[in-house]
């Protein structure tokens, strides 16, 4: 029996019932992959239901406010993808009548759609012969065939596209893609696989050798930057006796952008409450504070792909503050960083 043929054999036992399986509908379908490049099937699926309850329609996404799907979006990271998210909402709604575009070509010429996204599209939707090749396919390929060329690197990505070319069951592609992928999820995972029951044993590389934890490589990335945060929290009364605070939207490049924080100082290093009260002076001259005191003893370490955010935030009372004001308990609505969303969830006065 072929590759292909025990992967699909496999899945047609093995397969779970996933919301986006009962449908071609290119829009879903679309949504469910960029939802998956960002977390796992247990935690994207909540956020997949959300979107299309929602969004029903790529129309429905299109006519929404970027404040809107940023908070929707809130949790999964990656904030540019839910702007590129928008951004090809209205596109597809604009420039192409409100129907995906069919073909791998022109998939790939909407925002934020790679070789994988727009090959998942076009072989789900439309029975085009394109293989995917995301982590999971990755993984078993590299242990089956034993390659251990780095995935991330440009040799091999060119390298396992083609073998998931030659391996693929082009009849079969739509249902094919999905199984390689559910493969890799489930019965060639990450850790420990079960590989005494995988129906590739017999012919699996990594198996003989023993390389199954060693495969796939990766070439190792650079050390994550440290960047040490401060946010200040005014905190004033208005003339009903409720307390209030300001809050602003950051407008430039980088992590979280367009998203709503507190006023912030970045500093190079951890800072106290002298240098803090030296600096917002000069940063966050719109706050005169007649207390400012640190709600957090310990900085708490935000880890993202790419950079570890030590974080302190700083309580500042204040007679009054300017800006855009918001009070406490209307926070909830606003689309900001996690890291903030669970600081107000947890803020007492």
């Amino acid at each position: 029996m072929l590759f292909s043929q025990k992967v699909l054999r496999w899945y047609a036992m093995n397969k779970r019932a996933l919301p986006w399986r009962a449908t071609k509908d290119p829009y879903k379908i679309w949504l469910s992959e960029i939802i998956l490049q960002q977390t796992r099937v247990v935690q994207g699926t909540p956020y997949y239901l959300k979107f299309i309850a929602h969004f029903p329609t790529v129309a429905d996404l299109a006519n929404a406010s970027e404040e809107e799907v940023l908070k929707l979006w809130q949790g999964l990271g990656y904030y540019s993808r839910a702007r590129n998210l928008h951004a090809t909402a209205k596109m597809v709604t604009g420039e192409y009548n409100g129907t995906f575009p069919n073909t791998y070509a022109e998939l790939k010429k909407l925002k934020g759609i790679g070789d994988y996204t727009a090959s998942a599209i076009a072989s789900i939707c439309y029975n085009a012969p394109h293989p995917v090749v995301d982590g999971n396919v990755y993984r078993v390929l590299a242990r089956y065939f034993g390659i251990t060329l780095p995935i991330n690197g440009t040799q091999g990505s060119a390298y396992f596209k083609q073998l998931a070319h030659q391996v693929m069951d082009e009849s079969r592609i739509r249902d094919y893609n999905q199984a390689i992928m559910e493969f890799g999820a489930i019965q060639c995972a990450p850790k420990s696989p079960n590989c005494p029951i995988c129906p590739l044993n017999d012919g699996c590389m990594a198996l003989q050798k023993d390389l199954v934890e060693g495969l796939p490589v990766k070439l190792k990335k650079s050390k994550p930057k440290t960047r040490y945060f401060n946010y200040v929290i005014p905190l004033a009364k208005d003339v009903e006796g409720f307390p209030y605070t300001v809050i602003e939207k950051r407008r430039e490049k980088g992590i979280w952008k367009h998203l709503w924080q507190f006023p912030l100082i970045e500093s190079d290093s951890e800072i106290d409450l002298g240098i803090l009260k030296k600096k917002i002076p000069e940063q966050l001259h719109f706050i005169d504070a007649t207390e400012i005191y640190l709600y957090n003893e310990k900085p708490l370490v935000h880890k993202l792909t790419h950079q570890h955010l030590h974080t302190k935030f700083w309580i500042a009372e204040c007679e009054e503050v300017h800006g855009h004001t918001v009070r406490i308990g209307a926070l909830e609505p606003y689309a900001m960083p996690v890291l903030l969303a669970d600081f107000i969830k947890t803020f007492k006065i």
